[in-house]
């Protein structure tokens, strides 16, 4: 395993990649080749979005390499190192997917059940027609990005969810949605008998061999997370809502991350029941535009332009709804495909991409919300690089 560590941005290579091209390598970098390519790449983006620490994972081959970068909190100068735990946003969903198809897997749930059909506090609302793929996929009728304000409670959310009326008739349309997911990972929880949180902290993270990933970072690991950084350069953290554990509430490691690309990569090495879920959230059950939507994870024929991931990750796909295309039946994964997903919170960047036929993948963590397309250029960057 090879760490490289770089606490002052203060010198970059001299690579073509600074003038908006990138090396390709005829076989596998050497450690200083690799090194200077992610230099080049992440340098640049940290001082001209302002980034008070990052890091970089790579997979490839099955070795992994450590890219680190500034500082984990300018209050105490930590430097940022593959345990430090970042917020990773919207990446959650992935975990959350995970779950949810786990419990099909185990019998506990089928996708195909209605919401009311799995929790009876639902019945008698409009999701007596929506079901747990729809809810899971961002079908469900045009749940909004979040919760209204009166709503982002615990306490509140399942009255919020009786009383919402569709926008649009169920499987549809695409709106990208927190509260639509979200109640997706509380149904299999549900189902499994079990709190969210406990299923994912206690049996779904140890299963995946992951042991710094948390919902809730204990006492004694909080010297390892970091402080997020707002637009006006203010400490902040993730603050509590509805079904925030389900939508956006993980806290992770470069290093914890990386594994979790590689169970997704090489299953084979997890129980059956886990197997069937990766498998099951890399399934195609749509596409809209150039994308393919799988359970969380959304997908590209590989390689792929800059242009159409930037275009799949879009502000106008996250905030806009869309007509979109019902693969029937589902498509399971097919060979040489690009698996990705971006996540954010107030104070934090996450962007994790991989690449199963060609045995690569990256995480990229950030304390600081940066622009989407920032990140994406970085892994397009590095990826295409090391696999064209």
């Amino acid at each position: 395993m090879y760490q490289y560590k770089l606490p002052r941005l203060a010198t970059y290579s001299v690579f073509a990649l600074l003038l908006g091209t990138a090396p390709c390598f005829a076989a596998t970098p050497s450690d200083q080749q690799l090194e200077a390519l992610v230099n080049a790449t992440v340098g640049p983006v940290m001082q001209q979005q302002n980034i008070t620490g990052l890091a970089v994972a790579i997979t490839q081959n099955g070795q992994q390499h450590y890219f680190n970068y500034g500082v984990a909190s300018k209050e105490d100068g930590k430097p940022v190192s593959q345990d430090t735990l970042f917020e990773i946003g919207s990446v959650s969903k992935t975990f959350t997917a995970t779950l949810a198809a786990y419990a099909q897997a185990s019998g506990k749930l089928s996708l195909s059940d209605t919401a009311s059909a799995v929790l009876p506090a639902l019945r008698g609302s409009a999701f007596d027609h929506i079901s747990v793929l729809q809810l899971a996929t961002y079908t469900a009728g045009g749940l909004p990005l979040q919760f209204p304000d009166n709503a982002d409670h615990a306490d509140k959310m399942l009255g919020y969810f009786k009383q919402w009326t569709p926008v649009y008739p169920a499987g549809t349309h695409r709106q990208y949605s927190n509260p639509s997911i979200g109640l997706s990972g509380y149904l299999a929880a549900y189902s499994m008998g079990q709190p969210f949180d406990t299923l994912l902290e206690k049996t779904l993270l140890p299963k995946l061999g992951l042991e710094h990933t948390y919902l809730n970072v204990p006492k004694n690991q909080m010297g390892l997370y970091a402080l997020g950084y707002n637009k006006d350069d203010k400490p902040v953290r993730v603050e509590p809502g509805a079904l925030d554990s389900e939508a956006y509430g993980v806290k992770t490691s470069a290093s914890d991350l990386l594994r979790f690309v590689e169970a997704n990569m090489k299953p084979a090495g997890l129980e059956k029941p886990l197997q069937q879920a990766i498998a099951t959230t890399h399934t195609g059950y749509y596409t809209v535009g150039n994308m393919t939507q799988g359970l969380a994870w959304e997908f590209y024929p590989y390689p792929v332009t800059l242009d159409r991931l930037l275009a799949g990750n879009s502000t106008e796909m996250a905030m806009e709804a869309h007509k979109v295309n019902w693969l029937n039946p589902p498509q399971p994964q097919q060979e040489n495909l690009l698996f990705n997903k971006t996540g954010s919170t107030g104070g934090f960047g996450a962007y994790v991409a991989f690449v199963p036929s060609k045995d690569i993948g990256i995480v990229i963590l950030a304390n600081k919300n940066y622009p989407n397309p920032e990140r994406i250029k970085i892994a397009h960057t590095i990826l295409s690089a090391l696999t064209e």
